[in-house]
């Protein structure tokens, strides 16, 4: 069964950094595409970004240059490092996973970490 957790989430005044944490049970993350979302009261969920199979990334235009997706596949857990973080980041980060390549069909959710960012 494929479970994901977050952690590492929490309040951070603007220009500061906090790192996410995805940990990942009922699978290998070096077989799946990882994503990082947000999701912020009232607006619509965005991507953050993801990682595929073989370690590539792809970042959102709105967080390129300040975040950061890595994993760490001996303790089978996805990162997300943000920096400069800004009181629009203020969201509930979710991590995700799609068997393979990304394509966006991603099947399974965690169940999100808050991160609040004053200004």
């Amino acid at each position: 069964q494929v479970r994901l957790v977050e952690s590492g989430g929490g309040s951070v005044q603007a220009g500061g950094s906090l790192r996410l944490s995805c940990a990942a049970s009922g699978y290998t993350v070096n077989k799946y595409c990882m994503y990082w979302f947000r999701q912020a009261p009232g607006k619509e969920r965005e991507g953050v970004g993801n990682i595929g199979p073989y370690g590539s990334t792809s970042y959102a235009d709105i967080v390129k240059g300040r975040f950061t997706i890595s994993r760490d596949i001996d303790k089978n857990t996805l990162y997300l490092q943000m920096t400069s973080l800004k009181p629009e980041d203020t969201a509930m980060y979710y991590c995700a996973a799609e068997y393979g390549y990304c394509t966006g069909a991603y099947k399974y959710w965690g169940q999100g970490t808050q991160v609040t960012v004053s200004s």
